[in-house]
């Protein structure tokens, strides 16, 4: 029994020899040296400034330290995370982003969904559709902010029109809130309009008329072929957004004034901003960078290990 066990396993393929260092190197050097450059790039563009700013999230730098900053350890992360206003910040945060995004999401299906069916005139809606993303952002926030005047704002004179009561956009907390919202959905909902019309394009016909046949109606075609096919498309233009929407500074700095009323508007990034070039606390300000970083990849991870393992049930 061993002499058979052991011709069975002498006379098994063996793996491959590991190839020498020298030979690896001489056969992928030429690749290294092709992406050096912009490996040196990326190292100076994003690592050296992020551990700078690390380095002086644990230091008390500010506008009176500024010449002699001292060593405060963790002494910032934990004052983040013990402060109440941090959560209450965090959870507008989370509320603007997934706000944003959803809504971003929906527009962007549903109008790429019409945009690739037989309409009219269709190159010229794609080209007035995707206006609000080619135009400047800043120009953007600023227009709606005038918009949204309470005695002269084109909203309220409309609302006025229709019989409706103008809406205190910058006085009250709510409102307040609601209107960079609005804001950055015009931004944001182009971009994912063309993913998905994209992403649409790509999706044979004979599917939905395999599917037609089947007695499947519009509803049935969408949740069982438009959208698991838009899935590998979505899911990294979901992170992006994702990602943008959570440190948009641009709209609500803009369009609020970096949280108006009374502070009552901030998320996380103006937070941050008014904290390093309102009250000159940079080591404070640094540290709170580095748990925003850390949320985003965490969410991130979470994210794309959610969506592998959805795919992997289909």
């Amino acid at each position: 029994m061993s002499v058979t066990a052991e011709a069975r396993r002498s006379s098994a393929p063996r793996p491959p020899a590991p190839r020498p260092r020298g030979d690896r190197l001489r056969r992928f050097g030429p690749a290294y040296l092709l992406i050096l450059p912009s490996a040196l790039v990326l190292l100076f563009v994003v690592g050296y400034p992020f551990v700078y700013n690390f380095a002086i999230s644990v230091s008390n730098l500010s506008l009176t330290t500024f010449r002699h900053p001292s060593f405060v350890g963790l002494r910032h992360y934990v004052s983040i995370l013990t402060e109440p206003a941090f959560y209450n910040v965090f959870a507008k945060t989370v509320l603007w982003t997934v706000l944003n995004v959803t809504a971003h999401v929906a527009l962007g299906i549903f109008l790429a969904i019409l945009l690739n069916g037989p309409v009219r005139l269709r190159g010229v809606f794609r080209a007035l559709l995707i206006l609000p993303w080619a135009m400047p952002q800043y120009i953007t926030a600023l227009t709606w902010k005038g918009m949204f005047n309470y005695h002269y704002g084109a909203v309220n004179l409309v609302l006025g029109r229709v019989g409706l009561p103008p809406v205190p956009w910058f006085s009250s907390e709510t409102w307040a809130f609601i209107a960079p919202v609005i804001a950055n959905v015009w931004l944001g909902f182009p971009f994912m309009m063309v993913i998905a019309l994209g992403g649409l394009q790509s999706i044979p016909k004979e599917l939905y008329e395999a599917a037609a046949i089947d007695g499947a109606g519009p509803w049935r075609k969408l949740k069982s072929v438009t959208l698991p096919l838009l899935r590998p498309v979505l899911v990294p233009a979901i992170v992006l957004g994702t990602i943008w929407t959570f440190n948009n500074l641009n709209v609500i700095w803009l369009v609020t004034e970096g949280g108006q009323p009374a502070d009552k508007t901030h998320i996380l990034v103006t937070y941050v901003y008014k904290a390093a070039f309102t009250y000159y606390r940079y080591g404070y300000a640094a540290a709170f960078s580095v748990v925003i970083f850390l949320v985003l990849l965490g969410f991130m991870l979470l994210f794309v290990r959610q969506s592998r393992g959805t795919e992997a049930a289909y």
